[in-house]
């Protein structure tokens, strides 16, 4: 079977969701690199799901992921519960088809700092439990380390669009250097963690008084 190209798979989606939503099809956006689409329609059924489930197969044999589906002025009502989320959308994103949808939008400071201050206080909670549950073994605080690097490099990327200002430094670049990695030695785990657990406090400390 001949691989779909990108253009072609997002031509068949917007061609399956015109079928599917006629006049109520408002938009298609491209986000987080490509990798994912947004859908905005006027009006979403549950008869609307069933037909999209059923073309589902077909998206992801195009290597397409499953959208998300939001019915107009959904997008905006959310934008207080899910600053980082749709903020991240807000920031990067493509409309492939139909109107911008975004016109006007943007994230209040105010909700994503307590976003992000939940998301490091929550980062922050995790190191100091998975740090006892080591029961002291380097190698497993190895593994606590390198699991928790992507995440932690959400959450200076969170930080970034908050205030750019905050500054991880050289600790900080080496855990989101981890992000991917598949093993740590026990050396350098015991040498990171403890400046590592440090960064996170400091930035904790940084968030809760920032305005």
């Amino acid at each position: 079977m001949v691989e779909m190209s990108s253009s072609d798979a997002i031509g068949m989606l917007e061609r399956d969701l015109r079928g599917i939503f006629g006049s109520r099809f408002e938009s298609l956006s491209r986000y987080a690199g490509g990798a994912h689409t947004l859908v905005i329609v006027a009006t979403l059924t549950r008869d609307d799901l069933r037909a999209c489930a059923a073309r589902a197969s077909a998206w992801h044999d195009a290597n397409l992921a499953t959208p998300l589906f939001l019915a107009a002025h959904e997008f905006e009502s959310a934008l207080d519960a899910f600053p980082l989320e749709f903020g991240a959308i807000l920031a990067n994103h493509t409309v492939v088809a139909g109107k911008p949808p975004f016109d006007g939008l943007t994230v209040d400071p105010a909700d994503l700092r307590r976003a992000i201050e939940t998301q490091a206080r929550g980062h922050l909670v995790h190191l100091r439990e998975g740090f006892v549950e080591t029961r002291g073994r380097s190698d497993a605080l190895s593994l606590l380390i390198v699991d928790a690097a992507p995440a932690f490099t959400a959450l200076l990327e969170s930080v970034a669009r908050l205030d750019p200002r905050f500054d991880a430094g050289r600790i900080g670049e080496e855990i989101a250097s981890l992000a991917g990695a598949h093993d740590l030695s026990s050396a350098e785990a015991e040498r990171l963690f403890p400046p590592y657990l440090e960064v996170v406090e400091r930035l904790v400390q940084y968030i809760d008084a920032w305005r």
